[in-house]
């Protein structure tokens, strides 16, 4: 009896085992990165270090939870040195319901801190012309904007950027 729990054990195991790392491949196909970050991604997911969602970790930084788009693939955040990279499937955008609009490249890295998301690489809005965002920030835990930085200074309603949205894919970032 004993020897047939361990092959239905060790079936069981090796059935899963394979399931994961299908996922594991399709995952990393949809996005391109450097191969060390690869490595670190999949040895995170073979871990089994789970993440907080992305609007979680927002939060939890008093910014507005809806900042990235729903589809994420997903990010990698540092915090010995606050970097965070999120990874999309590929350039998008986002309207917002404040009739604001944010382009998102592939792969979006910042410097995240307590109410700010700083030194900002691969997000733009569009004021008149689409203009790189290097900062975006929340002044206090009960302000009620958002403060995105692209050149100038533009304050936008923080609840605008409370619930994650759909993208679509843009041509270009």
């Amino acid at each position: 009896m004993e020897k047939a729990l361990t092959k239905v054990g060790s079936f069981w195991i090796s059935r899963k085992a394979k399931e994961e790392i299908s996922s594991i491949g399709e995952d990393l196909s949809r996005f391109s990165s450097t191969v060390e970050e690869k490595a670190k991604w999949i040895f995170e997911k073979l871990k089994g270090k789970p993440l907080k969602s992305l609007p979680d970790l927002l939060r939890e930084y008093n910014l507005p939870p809806g900042l990235f788009p729903r589809n994420i693939i997903t990010y990698e955040f540092d915090e010995t040195n606050s970097k965070l990279v999120v990874h999309l499937p590929s350039t998008c955008e986002v309207s917002f319901k404040d009739s604001s609009v944010v382009r998102y490249a592939s792969r979006v890295k910042g410097t995240l801190s307590r109410g700010k998301l700083a030194n900002i690489e691969g997000m733009k809005t569009k004021f008149m012309v689409w203009v790189k965002v290097t900062h975006v920030g929340v002044e206090s835990y009960k302000s009620d904007k958002v403060c995105f930085t692209a050149g100038v200074k533009k304050l936008r309603p923080k609840d605008a950027y409370e619930i994650p949205r759909d993208s679509i894919t843009a041509e270009d970032f």
